[in-house]
């Protein structure tokens, strides 16, 4: 009796011990909030107050989604399409699109006019008009995207079929969400672009900057690790490996504002192959069409057309790690 008294003691001793320090901790609180309203006021760190909503993240993701369906129709519907349902069902998913878009474009916009003092552009109006001129866009889209699935399907022996290439490729993802993030880039939509980049990035590993310009039967094999910057131009029928950068050379801090709108990333001509681990860098790089640039080179200057770039082979060594035994 006295033991079970003891424990019960020492349980109860330990919830008082529990309580005390849950109150010690909370009244430490408003001091915390007070840190970190002032942090949040100072005018040198980061802060989105008193400032229009962003576009959310969930709404970008709900576009690309509802955008797929219509670019690829009954692959990514949740039931069976069939003819008789096909006008319903596109009719439906492009209404539902175009509310969503135009409400999102609206409050990009008017997200940058209040944010940075921007003569009003009629953000309502203009995201309506911006989201049907993006619908009408959709059929083109298609068309090159059509080119990038037959790219990839004849470009990799791995592939079973072309439902296998649309459905589960990375570089196909990759590449639909650039072609429909540059649609919007190139109706000067500010933030959805670069969001639904980063998303397009996040899921596959390949990052592909909205502003980069590339051509028909485009194919990323493998593709993790690929980066194409934002003033990249890519002719057609390219085909680049994991591990690729079409990027940029590094500048002094000083020169980076005067550049930020100028050409600094590679042109990659027709026909052109980019194996694995392969850096390009420059806006005045370019490779020239039917090139094969070999894997793991650095190249900072242009390249003529038809040539193959490669390194020399390494020398390897190879060690005997079996210990000697001794002959008699």
């Amino acid at each position: 009796m006295n033991s079970e008294k003891q424990s019960y003691n020492k349980e109860s001793d330990a919830c008082r011990l529990a309580i005390d320090i849950s109150v010690e901790n909370r009244d430490r609180l408003p001091a915390i909030i007070d840190d970190l309203v002032a942090s949040s006021r100072d005018p040198n760190l980061l802060a989105h107050v008193d400032a229009e909503l962003t576009p959310s993240v969930e709404k970008a993701v709900e576009i690309l989604q509802r955008t797929k369906r219509l670019l690829f129709p009954g692959y990514f519907n949740d039931q069976v399409l069939d003819n008789n349902q096909l006008e319903y069902a596109i009719g439906m998913e492009a209404t539902r699109l175009f509310e969503i878009l135009s409400a999102e474009i609206a409050l990009s916009i008017k997200h940058d006019c209040q944010r940075y003092d921007m003569v009003c552009t009629h953000c309502q109006e203009r995201g309506q008009q911006e989201a049907i001129r993006f619908l009408e866009r959709l059929p083109e889209i298609r068309k090159i995207l059509t080119t990038d699935v037959h790219a990839a399907y004849q470009g990799d022996p791995a592939a079973k079929t072309i439902d296998e290439v649309v459905i589960s490729y990375p570089g196909v993802l990759a590449i639909t969400v650039h072609r429909i993030a540059h649609q919007l880039r190139r109706q000067d939509i500010p933030l959805l672009p670069r969001m639904m980049s980063e998303y397009a990035h996040s899921i596959t590993g390949i990052d592909i900057h909205p502003g980069a310009t590339i051509g028909s039967s485009f194919f990323i094999d493998h593709g993790t690790g690929v980066v194409i910057g934002e003033t990249t131009e890519i002719g057609e029928r390219v085909r680049i490996y994991q591990g690729v950068t079409l990027g940029a050379l590094s500048l002094p801090k000083e020169e980076v504002e005067q550049l930020r709108y100028a050409k600094r990333h590679p042109t990659i001509e027709d026909d052109v192959t980019i194996y694995a681990g392969a850096t390009i860098l420059g806006g005045e790089t370019v490779i020239g069409r039917s090139s094969v640039i070999g894997g793991s080179v650095w190249i900072t200057s242009s390249v003529p057309s038809g040539t193959k770039v490669f390194l020399a082979p390494p020398k390897l060594i190879y060690k005997n790690s079996e210990p000697q035994t001794n002959k008699r």
